[in-house]
């Protein structure tokens, strides 16, 4: 079983300019995750080679919301263009709107009908766009505990809840184990039920939001179990590096994620490469 390997170069090599983060993480065989790809230099990151699983799918207007799903959509839209440029597969939108730092702009911390309604309507226009384009817009679960207070429909039950009711296959889970851990733990039963709605899976380890291995998520069990369910899609390393800012400090972030989603013993597959790997590479639990 093999999984494409993919890192964000918002959150990793973060002393280098993004240009450079994106070479880097290409080199060495991943694939690259985006935030907010305005006023970015699309054909310098086109130029790179680099092959990028996501980016963000919306800049402004909460799907929750009466007044605000039109402008996650219109926004949606809007971005289109850049995903077809770089060849974006998938694009990540949230159940509300997130301001500077991660907060809700209008926090929210009780659900309503209303809101699960506007929610599968957003979803399923968001569904006949991506259709129409090509591509695949994924709702992240957050964690309203540390990261994200005041966004509601935000755990991974009801992001898979909405997902699964707007029954559209351009419209996917990006489930994200970081925040489903604080939020809401129980991993490996969570990837398993949530199988059929899943378009990516983003990871860190908890606490510090740093790479596998450095806190309490056992991610060589988690990575056994999504093999186990047949998973080949992308997992993304939505993490810092633990070792800090340095070039070296990202290096071995990425050999860290790497071993830890190494689940056949020797072999590890990247797009369209196949490669053997040093047994010294490999972590104690695949040995």
């Amino acid at each position: 079983m093999s999984f494409r390997l993919a890192a964000c170069a918002e959150m990793i090599y973060g002393e280098l300019p993004l240009v450079e983060r994106v070479r880097r993480i290409h080199a060495q065989g991943f694939e690259v995750e985006l935030w907010d790809t305005r006023n970015r230099d699309i054909p310098a990151l086109v130029a790179t080679g680099a092959r990028f699983s996501s980016m963000s799918g919306y800049f402004g207007g909460s799907l929750i919301d009466p007044d605000g799903s039109d402008r996650v959509v219109e926004s949606a839209e809007k971005l289109i263009p850049t995903a077809l440029e770089l060849g974006v597969g998938r694009m990540v939108v949230h159940p509300a709107e997130l301001g500077a730092d991660g907060a809700a702009v209008r926090p929210l911390h009780r659900s309503s009908g209303q809101m699960w309604m506007t929610g599968l309507r957003a979803l399923e226009r968001l569904g006949s766009l991506g259709e129409r384009h090509g591509v695949v817009f994924v709702l992240e679960n957050l964690n309203t505990v540390l990261d994200h207070p005041g966004i509601p429909l935000a755990r991974a039950k009801d992001t898979q809840a909405l997902v699964s009711a707007a029954d559209h296959p351009n419209v996917r889970m990006m489930l994200d184990l970081y925040h489903a851990q604080i939020g809401e733990g129980n991993l490996i039963e969570l990837v398993r039920g949530a199988l059929p709605w899943i378009g990516e899976v983003q990871v860190a380890d908890v606490p510090g939001r740093c790479e596998p291995g450095t806190g309490e998520i056992n991610y060589g069990a988690v990575a056994k179990a999504l093999a186990g369910t047949g998973y080949s899609g992308v997992v993304g390393l939505e993490a810092a590096a633990s070792g800090g800012a340095g070039p070296e400090a990202g290096d071995n972030a990425l050999a860290a994620f790497r071993n830890a989603f190494t689940v056949s013993r020797g072999t590890y597959y990247r797009p369209n490469v196949r490669t053997k790997i040093d047994k010294r590479d490999v972590s104690h639990h695949d040995q």
